[in-house]
């Protein structure tokens, strides 16, 4: 007997009933209204014109009423509009490219790592086995002093590097948008590791010769999370000060970052985290409404720090051989996903519609009062937003996030790219999956994005932008000459 076809019907059913909850849900307010508009317009058209003259006639209208009530109408309009935020908005942003030469492919990392660790073949095997399961692909970048056998990570090396990504950043940035120099009123650099005297900030205001009054920030030590804390802070200070130009600068400095000992915590970094840095423009003056491609909606930070775990899950520290690195706990996708947790906590009542917050309060509340082993409601963030920029830290953390969101494979494509293409660029990661979308043609005028990073500390920051016009596809960018060959199946294990 031939397999008797599956039965779809229940599931088609279940499928419409979904829709039609979420539609009376979300427009419950105007399916209210408009039987009551409807009642009053057949009440109107039923009165004759004699009957509305006589009507009209019979309401007195004194002049002191009329005064009274104008005032107090431009009253709460002043108030209104003085104590509504302004409005931030993405001008454009520009991302480094690095050079060819720079390129690391994998037979060259794990050449260099057997030579490096001659002394240690089980750290030089366990850096292949991590590399064939990271998700990173053959063109991924180091800077030049970690191509040298053994690497250089001097000082002088450093500064070059941050000169090389942050002045080709902020150069690419003039050129796309005409901003010039002296139009900079505040002006943030975050690098996590690399923090010199004088500050990378003040690397930049000497190079471009910008304004003695500028405000400028430096962030260090906040992690990969330090991008979305920086756009944070820029739009803090551009609701104070009006008619002003915010520039943000995101970069990790790998040089003098590459740890050169045995311990496997900390040889993990060396595998993932690679050349990077973008510069971003933001505004408040609404006279770039029309050309900025996304206004900026909400910023969501949660952070951990109180519980010891957390906080020393990724921690700067000394080996035994007194070799510093960054050491990765075991628990860290665990403290990831709690960090998580409390920030869709936050953000979820800002964005979700009514229909995904309805049916999550009667969750928690069924849970609370019947039985606590109901399962829990996952809201469907799918339907409030439309592109999902997942911070590229590993292939381990775009899975779970994927997982616990329940996100297509679509959704994450930005960043499963991006971390391909690029490793892991730490703060800047955000905007090479941003650009990505815009490279593939997929940034439509009302389109909602979610930004979400995770860094040391512990934190989980989130952004919500909304585009602001449809975005062609650009000529330029990261991705210019290799987003024809862009989405690639990445394989769970690549043989070295």
């Amino acid at each position: 007997m031939p397999p008797a076809s599956p039965d779809f019907s229940s599931s088609v059913k279940l499928k419409y009933v979904k829709l039609g909850y979420q539609y009376v849900v979300d427009h419950f307010l105007t399916l209210l209204l408009v039987p009551v508009m409807v009642g009053i317009l057949i009440e109107v058209v039923r009165l004759g014109p004699q009957e509305i003259v006589n009507l009209w006639n019979s309401l007195h209208f004194d002049l002191i009423q009329i005064l009274c009530s104008s005032f107090f109408i431009i009253f709460i309009a002043t108030v209104y509009f003085m104590s509504k935020p302004r409005c931030i908005y993405l001008v454009d942003y520009a991302c480094y490219k690095p050079p060819v030469t720079c390129r690391v492919p994998f037979a060259t990392f794990m050449e260099h790592s057997r030579l490096i660790l001659s002394n240690n073949p089980k750290s030089v095997e366990f850096q292949m086995r991590i590399l064939e399961r990271s998700g990173l692909g053959e063109e991924t970048c180091l800077p030049p002093a970690i191509h040298y056998i053994p690497p250089k990570p001097t000082m002088e090396a450093a500064r070059g590097e941050a000169e090389v990504v942050i002045f080709s950043a902020m150069d690419s940035l003039f050129k796309k948008t005409g901003l010039k120099p002296k139009d900079i009123d505040i002006l943030i650099v975050n690098c996590s590791l690399f923090s010199p005297t004088p500050s990378l900030s003040a690397m930049v205001i000497n190079k471009y010769k910008l304004r003695s009054n500028i405000k400028s920030f430096n962030l260090s030590g906040m992690g990969c999370s330090a991008g979305l804390i920086s756009i944070d802070l820029a739009r803090d200070l551009l609701q104070v000060h009006p008619n002003s130009n915010a520039v943000v600068v995101s970069t990790e400095i790998i040089t003098p970052n590459y740890y050169q000992g045995n311990e496997r915590a900390m040889l993990l970094p060396n595998c993932l985290f690679r050349m990077g840095g973008a510069a971003i423009l933001l505004s408040n003056r609404r006279s770039e409404r029309r050309r900025a491609k996304y206004r900026l909606v909400h910023v969501v930070r949660t952070h951990k720090g109180a519980d010891d775990k957390a906080y020393r899950c990724v921690f700067e520290e000394e080996d035994k051989d007194g070799k510093v690195g960054i050491s990765l706990s075991k628990d860290l996708m665990a403290i990831a996903g709690e960090a998580l947790k409390s920030n869709i906590t936050t953000i979820g009542p800002l964005v979700l519609p009514g229909s995904e917050q309805l049916l999550f309060l009667l969750t928690l509340i069924g849970r609370k009062v019947f039985n606590p082993k109901w399962k829990p409601y996952i809201p469907d963030f799918k339907l409030a937003f439309e592109h999902f920029c997942i911070h590229a830290g590993g292939r381990a953390v775009i899975d779970e996030l994927q997982k616990n969101l329940q996100l297509s494979a679509e959704h994450v494509e930005a960043s499963r790219m991006t971390l391909h293409r690029f490793g892991n660029t730490s703060s800047s990661s955000l905007w090479y999956e941003m650009s990505y979308l815009e490279a593939k043609g997929r940034m439509k005028k009302g389109d909602r994005i979610w930004q979400i990073a995770f860094g040391s500390g512990f934190k989980c920051n989130s952004a919500v932008w909304k585009c602001n016009r449809t975005i062609k596809k650009p000529t330029d960018g990261p991705w210019e000459d290799c987003i024809h060959r862009y989405p690639v199946h990445i394989p769970e294990v690549v043989k070295l």
